[in-house]
């Protein structure tokens, strides 16, 4: 194994590791594996790049740590040369961590500074400019990422973000030093350890900038950052003589489909808007859960029982409803809550046998990935950008986990096409 990655969901995982699989075009990428956790055995022989798959984005920072350093391990015991850190593009975290934590964690383990964070991905739309995190042509803190019900984007200065969560201070590679390439990067970089910085926001506006970003990273021990800063991590191992480069197999699993969505964010409301247009939802009501009004026989009920090939059930909702259950339950039990219940319908839609299941939510999406037990699971072909088809080695499975802020407006028929053999376009 080339390239190891400790990811702070699942969503997040399959994002990094569709990137690694890709590798950049005419070059081709690695083979890659996302595992569920930290796994008890090692990985096969033949895997270039292992994704482990942590629900730690949004526990307590010392779980996080631990858990991260456990992957670490793991990773280190498989050979890799190369660690990645992967958390949302939207550096989704709270004022008392958990990106700071883990990755000064991660560097002390391994005994580095100077350690770039840059969770920039400008096909998508994120984009860092001296230090401040965009979406699109909106601040961070403007995005709707704002109203987020676990870790909510008030500041999109990533310094000062990160400087809350960190105990030494954070630095900063601007554009213009990125922009004069590679060596000016490392200059930069060697700086900041020099000054005591573990972690250095790095600025970055195009696939162009992550790539100059990742040349300069080739021999790097540790990097952090959204799925982007992989963009370039391939190239230097096919260079190397290391790696060959590779394209995704192509995946087509037959049968019944379902989708489940538990994410709130602004995305993923209108693709549901744009889905019940032509297919039946089921909105859940956060009330109904609570009460067990709503039950796993309930959305199985009406996932299977309709003659449409796309049904979906959703307990997406509006920011102001989202507060409002929060406030009457509870921010923690309505999060278990939910998760739960999709989680033991996932596995009783499988066992009752659906093969093909799109996910949107980073949490949803753990709690659904941990409960099937799959396995490792293969990447696939990418369906959009930062969401690839995933199959388990366990049971014959097709997945999409989508997070919360990706896909286009009609991401979820086509995504369930697309796990069917249908080419993604």
């Amino acid at each position: 194994m080339l390239i190891g990655v400790i990811a702070d969901d699942f969503t997040g995982a399959g994002d990094i590791a569709n990137t690694l699989a890709k590798g950049l075009p005419g070059e081709g990428g690695l083979k890659v594996s996302q595992f569920m956790g930290v796994p008890d055995e090692d990985a096969p022989a033949d895997i270039e790049a292992g994704v482990v798959s942590l629900k730690s984005r949004s526990i307590p920072a010392a779980e996080a740590v631990a858990q991260s350093l456990a992957a670490l391990a793991w990773l280190q015991a498989q050979g890799c040369r190369q660690i990645v850190f992967k958390y949302c593009s939207t550096f989704d975290s709270t004022p008392e961590g958990n990106i700071g934590p883990v990755g000064e964690a991660l560097a002390n383990a391994l005994g580095v500074k100077g350690v770039v964070a840059c969770p920039a991905f400008p096909t998508v739309g994120r984009t860092v400019h001296q230090g401040h995190l965009f979406v699109h042509d909106r601040l961070l803190s403007e995005s709707g990422m704002e109203n987020h019900p676990l870790t909510p984007m008030t500041d999109p200065d990533l310094r000062r973000w990160l400087a809350r969560q960190c105990q030494a201070p954070v630095g900063l590679v601007a554009a213009p030093i990125v922009r004069r390439g590679p060596e000016a990067i490392k200059d930069a970089l060697r700086e900041a350890g020099n000054r005591g910085e573990i972690l250095v926001i790095a600025d970055a506006a195009t696939d162009d900038d992550l790539v100059t970003l990742g040349k300069a990273l080739a021999d790097a021990p540790l990097l952090t950052g959204g799925s982007g800063i992989a963009i370039g991590l391939p190239a230097n191992f096919i260079a190397k003589g290391l790696a060959q480069g590779r394209t995704p197999s192509p995946v087509a699993i037959a049968g019944p489909g379902a989708i489940l969505a538990g994410s709130c964010s602004r995305a993923t409301l209108g693709q549901i808007e744009h889905h019940a247009k032509d297919h039946p939802t089921l909105a859940i009501a956060v009330g109904d859960v609570m009460s067990g009004a709503v039950t796993v026989e309930t959305l199985c009920d009406f996932l299977q029982g309709s003659a449409d090939p796309a049904p979906l059930a959703y307990s997406s909702g509006k920011p102001e409803d989202v507060a409002a259950a929060q406030a009457q339950f509870g921010r923690e039990a309505v999060a278990e809550k939910l998760d739960a219940l999709f989680a033991e319908t996932a596995k009783a839609l499988v066992a009752q046998g659906v093969t093909r299941l799109v996910i949107a939510g980073g949490e949803t999406s753990g709690a659904v990935a941990q409960a099937l037990d799959l396995g490792a699971l293969t990447v696939g072909p990418e369906i959009d950008p930062g969401v690839p088809i995933l199959t388990g080695e366990r049971h014959r499975v097709a997945l999409a986990l989508k997070s919360g802020n990706f896909g286009g407006p009609d991401f979820f028929a086509r995504a369930l096409s697309a796990l069917a053999g249908d080419a993604p376009r």
